[in-house]
């Protein structure tokens, strides 16, 4: 199994290009079940997840991969779909897996899918997704473990989430593109992997109004048609690497990312003593006096997001005097916590608040990455460490980060992956 090796210290310095979203690529991957043809999406990040669900795509009969061996590239050919089921082995790799369900229910009017698995940040229940897709007139049963889901032809309807859910609006926004009259989504989420997902699906011939907003209507249409797609610039990615900057009180600009996405992030980088600088497609962060604690409270976009707040909190841990971190979209989402103290870190918890008092500074030692982002602020706090910091288990990392080690050494880190 893999680790990675950091000897802190080492001021970041330079320009990096941001991959392509990861949770935008995942949901765009699902959404060319919905055309008779071959999609491309360019910009595409070479991820475990992204692998994952080529593997899955595969598996219900599309022809899936990558156009060149090391591109970024994506060629989906969905004409070929024959098999409706998504088999535990594969969906439990990961979340976005259970993305598939509306596509196949609406294209098809069948699916068979197993509850989805990933990083146990918390309690993550499909039955937003179900209630949605029963709106719309699907026929849903579960069954050991699978959603068997049905239907003869969806039919639109106004529908609104109990709660804030990114998969949920767009599993549901996938389903009414293909239902018969008008679909109101209320409370969707507005995060912009809901809007870049509503933009391809355009892109395809849908009528869609309102992406972005609380509000989603979607006039159903007979077919979808295949289409070539840019994936937008990762947005949690390029704010890890701001972050890994700042820690080190380097000068860092992240390219082929929009501004607009990070403002709750830039925000905080911001409060906490960061000079921000931003263009048209970038964004500069330079850490040059000391940081200050501040207070972060994650919320559904636009708030701050909850993937960015195990890497706010490895800088909180060497900022002068108090922050707090509040998690309010996963209950267990501080598992990360327990190994920033290892590496000198001084953190409270109490029920969804930690508590960071930042010290002098952290020590090197070995740490276990416990999910996606938990291994993001681990490297990002082992930059900032006296001595050298082993990260375990960076499969985790490898999830969502694009060769993140070649990264931070491109731009100055001393860091090394080792088998």
């Amino acid at each position: 199994m893999d680790r990675i090796v950091v000897r802190g210290g080492a001021r970041l310095e330079g320009e990096i290009r941001a991959s392509g979203s990861k949770n935008s690529t995942l949901a765009l991957m699902a959404a060319a079940l919905l055309a008779d043809g071959v999609s491309v999406l360019e910009n595409a990040p070479r991820l475990r997840d992204v692998e994952a669900m080529l593997e899955l795509l595969g598996a219900l009969g599309a022809r899936a991969s990558w156009e060149s061996e090391g591109g970024r590239t994506l060629r989906i050919d969905a004409r070929g779909v024959n098999n409706f089921e998504a088999p535990y082995d594969l969906v439990r790799k990961m979340r976005a897996s259970f993305l598939v369900l509306g596509p196949l229910l609406a294209r098809f009017g069948t699916a068979r899918v197993s509850e989805p698995g990933g990083c146990a940040i918390g309690v993550r229940p499909i039955d937003q997704h179900l209630k949605g897709l029963e709106a719309l007139g699907g026929k849903l049963i579960l069954d050991h473990g699978y959603v068997e889901a049905t239907s003869p032809g969806l039919v639109g309807r106004r529908f609104s989430f109990d709660l804030n859910t990114v998969n949920g609006t767009q599993n549901v926004l996938m389903a009414a593109t293909l239902a018969s009259g008008e679909t109101v989504i209320e409370n969707a989420a507005r995060e912009p992997e809901v809007v870049e997902l509503a933009t391809l699906l355009s892109q395809m011939g849908a009528e869609i109004r309102g992406a972005g907003s609380a509000r989603i209507t979607v006039t159903g249409v007979g077919s979808l048609r295949a289409v070539r797609h840019e994936v937008a610039g990762d947005r949690i990615e390029a704010g890890t690497l701001l972050a890994a900057g700042i820690i080190t009180g380097g000068d860092v600009r992240v390219t082929h990312i929009d501004p607009a996405l990070l403002e709750s992030t830039l925000e905080k980088l911001r409060e906490l003593g960061a000079e921000i600088e931003v263009t048209s497609n970038g964004v500069r962060a330079r850490a040059e006096g000391p940081l200050r604690g501040i207070r972060a409270v994650t919320a559904p976009f636009p708030g701050f997001p909850t993937d960015m707040q195990a890497q706010l909190m490895a800088v909180l841990t060497v900022a002068e005097g108090s922050s707090v971190v509040v998690e309010n979209v996963f209950e267990n989402r501080f598992m990360h916590v327990p190994e920033l103290q290892r590496l000198g870190a001084d953190i409270t918890v109490s029920g969804r608040s930690a508590h960071i008092r930042g010290v002098a500074g952290l020590m090197g030692a070995p740490v276990m990455a416990t999910d996606l982002r938990a291994s993001a602020g681990l490297l990002v706090a082992a930059l900032a460490a006296d001595g050298d910091t082993v990260v375990n288990r960076v499969y985790h990392i490898d999830r969502g980060y694009e060769r993140i080690e070649a990264k931070l050494r491109s731009l100055g880190a001393e860091i090394q992956r080792e088998a």
